[in-house]
């Protein structure tokens, strides 16, 4: 591999830990650059990977960090904000990426990695897609001035330590009757694996560079369906029941204002979107998708954090070792 030193953002979040694993598998020295390090530790027990606290929304850390990198990835995102007019949106997709790109040209750094989303765009129904669209569209202006950048436009994101079907699992385990907004949106879940395989590939092909993926599974599923299919994963005897539009936005009103905003109005706008790929890129990668069947059996049968980290790292060793 061409890239033996690379700079991580949002790499101790859920994609970051898996792609730092499988970057310390080719012996790639992965720095980590983290607010809270010590919540991070657990990616210590990967070789090769550093972790780096520091506020990587300050332009002088993110040069600090970036010098001598042969490469960037940014897999910073977020689902929601503590407000509600979109300011956590902008600072934490547009705003952070200028600052990267800004830091990659006064290093000198040519290569990043971007991750975005199915349905990134400028004019999109919410704060979620218009920012990351906003985000894409930065990126597309450095590279005219010489970045060599590859956009990833995911579906949502399934495997081990997820936020979505872990977190339907979690709520099926306490609810017996399941009100389900937004229950005919239609999304094609990508594993986890796959999307690190995406990232990881790009590194070691030219011809990425300039491109757009979108990347998707091979299970095109309503999120009810999803649901549902969770629910019988685990055993689970459970009433799931749509609701209509005018509910859908009822519940993404009071839940809002819910601890933790479980679900958001920017989440319902979102959804008025299918996340469905008009051209899989994991095809053009030459990745086979991996089938939900194949994969969310296993971690709802439930292995926790520590055993996971563990097997990443007997993975990370035997990598190294061939």
């Amino acid at each position: 591999m061409k890239y033996r030193s690379i700079c991580m953002l949002g790499g101790s979040g859920f994609v970051g830990g898996h792609l730092a694993a499988r970057l310390a598998s080719d012996g790639v020295d992965v720095k980590i650059l983290t607010r809270n390090a010590e919540r991070s530790k657990h990616l210590t027990v990967l070789p090769t990977v550093k972790l780096v606290q520091g506020d990587c929304h300050d332009p002088a850390v993110l040069e600090r960090e970036f010098q001598g990198m042969d490469a960037v990835i940014n897999l910073v995102g977020i689902l929601n904000e503590k407000g509600h007019k979109g300011e956590g949106f902008r600072r934490a997709h547009v705003e952070l990426t200028r600052k990267v790109l800004d830091a990659c040209q006064q290093t000198g750094v040519r290569r990043l990695l971007h991750m975005s989303s199915l349905n990134a765009d400028g004019g999109g129904p919410s704060h979620y897609l218009r920012t990351r669209g906003e985000a894409e569209s930065l990126v597309h202006i450095y590279s005219r001035l010489g970045l060599q950048a590859t956009i990833f436009q995911p579906s949502t994101i399934f495997g081990e330590g997820d936020s979505s079907i872990n977190r339907f699992a979690g709520l099926l385990r306490l609810m017996p009757i399941f009100p389900l907004a937004c229950p005919h949106s239609r999304m094609a879940p990508v594993h986890v694996g796959d999307v690190v395989e995406a990232f990881h590939r790009s590194l070691q092909d030219r011809n990425t560079i300039g491109r757009r993926y979108q990347l998707c599974g091979p299970d095109v599923m309503t999120l009810k369906e999803i649901v549902s299919y969770t629910a019988r994963v685990m055993g689970k005897r459970r009433l799931i029941i749509g609701l209509p539009d005018f509910l859908s936005r009822l519940q993404a009103n009071l839940m809002e204002f819910f601890p933790g905003k479980p679900f958001s109005r920017d989440n319902y706008h979102s959804l008025l979107v299918d996340s469905v790929c008009m051209e899989n890129g994991l095809a053009e990668l030459g990745i086979t998708a991996t089938a939900m069947d194949a994969v969310v059996p296993r971690f709802l049968g439930g292995r926790n954090s520590r055993d996971r980290f563990a097997e990443m790292r007997r993975q990370a060793k035997r990598g190294k070792e061939s």
